[in-house]
């Protein structure tokens, strides 16, 4: 009886079967959705920004000093309402990533920036990990933590 999970009765127990789960297609998917995902924040694009939340409602946004929104129309119904202040700027950048075969992270570097906040430029440099969940053949974001890393109004 084979004693591992990663050989084959038929090998040596030194030889161990190299599985490829992950397809490129699969990981071109994967970012595609992710920078859909951004773009749609960026631009904000209502209708692009529900094309990759999940169908299943499943979302987990995790924001500083604020509690966890979970679902997606709770996500969807904060973005509206931030959404139509029409000032601020969001600059993305996807530092890397880790794709299984049903899950993946998506690690960014964003920087928001609104033209004037009390009176001076504001602007709040953050790394977001996005969460994406393959359902029916497709990816869907179904997390994101974001995390500020340095605010204009940081004390220097």
């Amino acid at each position: 009886m084979c004693s591992s999970f990663f050989t084959s009765c038929s090998e040596s127990a030194n030889e161990s079967i190299k599985v490829d789960t992950n397809t490129k297609q699969d990981q071109q998917e994967f970012i595609r959705v992710l920078e859909k995902h951004l773009q749609a924040v960026s631009n904000k694009d209502v209708a692009a920004l529900k094309s990759t939340m999940a169908p299943d409602g499943k979302m987990q946004l995790i924001l500083p000093a604020s509690e966890i929104i979970n679902s997606v129309d709770s996500f969807m119904n904060f973005h509206k309402e931030w959404f139509k202040d029409t000032t601020w700027s969001f600059e993305t950048k996807i530092l890397n990533t880790e794709i299984g075969n049903k899950i993946g992270i998506g690690i960014t570097e964003i920087i928001y920036r609104e033209p004037e906040r009390n009176g001076e430029p504001y602007f709040n440099r953050m790394i977001v990990s996005y969460a994406l969940e393959k359902q029916n053949g497709n990816w869907y974001i179904i997390k994101d933590h974001a995390s500020s890393i340095e605010k204009s109004t940081d004390k220097k």
